[in-house]
């Protein structure tokens, strides 16, 4: 077990060469200290509601931002950040059906490379005789203070991390380790100045301030949150039924990045675009068969349903048998929040007719 600077410095540079082999496209080492300040932001912003029921890191502040829990007696983290970036996969074309939008960081799951790269290094430590535990995604950590404190990037106005002239298409973890390895040198300084394009590109005004995130706005997460979608941000929606990246494409970051090294094209198993029509005729196993990767609330199928049909309110085309008898079925629905939602998509589509379809009474 190396013990002495120079030691430490020579696992610190195999670990991160590991890393990089194994898939990662940026590792840093930042020391296991508390994010205290992180702390402070994470519980001011809840006691003032803009967590909007989130829970995630919101679930419990102080774990989330102390090292020391994921493990004990940590002494730094080996901070990791792969790509998600490829191309968009053409549209499906009209005569195909309405289809809904997917955010690029869910066309497949992009955590699970990510998590056998950092795995690849956590072995690495263990084989030095240290202790390590890999955090990605699970609540752990937020990932992207330990990213900024490594490192990696800056934290731009739309609240995700930047990497410098590479931009935020990338998902973020963490090794925890017992290891004293020298950090890296960092934090990186703010590369936004005066930019601020991503504020206005939110389609519901989420982003209140440059950092701040009001979630009870945000698109991406309305779409994962519980209960009935808020009427009020129906029609902003749009085509989406995951996720929304319209801030990170707005940012000139991620579009220089473009241009200097082309995305790669998509992959054959990419849904960028899913039939909103087959999600509604979809049965319960079938839909977490197809979207279980993607966070669902209470792992319900109704809230697929839900997203799909504001969706197809939106998108849909009221002149098609299948958009009316995949409403008509979700008319007779005997889940009262499908009834709802299926209610609001058959007005929106100029067919409030169908809503004298007979349903049954059924909990919300």
């Amino acid at each position: 077990m190396p013990t002495d600077a120079a030691d430490l410095d020579g696992l610190a540079g195999e670990v991160a060469a590991t890393g990089r082999r194994a898939g990662l496209d940026a590792v840093g080492v930042a020391p296991a200290e508390p994010f205290a300040g992180t702390r402070r932001a994470l519980e001011e912003r809840k006691a003032a509601g803009l967590h909007g029921g989130m829970h995630f890191t919101y679930g419990d502040p102080a774990g989330a931002t102390d090292p020391g829990r994921a493990l004990a007696g940590a002494r730094a983290l080996v901070v990791g950040a792969r790509s998600y970036r490829r191309a968009e996969p053409e549209r499906p074309p009209a005569h195909a059906g309405p289809v809904g939008r997917v955010a690029r960081y869910s066309w497949d799951d992009p955590y699970e490379p990510l998590r056998r790269a950092l795995g690849a290094t956590a072995a690495a430590l263990e084989a030095a005789g240290w202790r390590a535990r890999v955090v990605a995604d699970d609540n752990a950590l937020v990932d992207r203070e330990a990213a900024y404190r490594a490192g990696l990037g800056w934290y731009g106005k739309n609240a995700n991390l930047l990497l410098p002239g590479r931009g935020s298409w990338f998902v973020l973890g963490s090794v925890v380790t017992d290891a004293p390895l020298p950090p890296s040198p960092g934090p990186v300084a703010d590369g936004c100045g005066p930019c601020a394009r991503c504020l206005p590109a939110c389609p519901t005004g989420a982003l209140v301030a440059p950092g701040l995130l009001d979630a009870r706005r945000c698109l991406a997460w309305l779409l994962e949150a519980p209960g009935s979608f808020p009427v009020e941000f129906r029609e902003a929606l749009g085509d989406r039924v995951y996720g929304c990246d319209d801030c990170q494409a707005a940012c000139p970051e991620n579009r220089a990045a473009e241009r200097v090294v082309p995305p790669p094209p998509a992959r054959p198993g990419d849904e960028a675009w899913v039939p909103l029509v087959e999600m509604l005729e979809a049965d319960d196993a079938a839909l977490m068969a197809r979207f279980g990767r993607w966070y669902v609330p209470r792992r319900q199928p109704r809230y697929l349903r839900r997203n799909a049909l504001v969706a197809l309110g939106n998108a849909g085309d009221a002149r098609s048998r299948r958009v009316l008898d995949a409403l008509r079925s979700a008319l007779a629905s005997d889940d009262e929040m499908v009834r709802e939602h299926a209610a609001w998509a058959a007005a929106r589509l100029g067919r409030s007719d169908l809503t004298g379809v007979a349903a049954p009474a059924g909990p919300a």
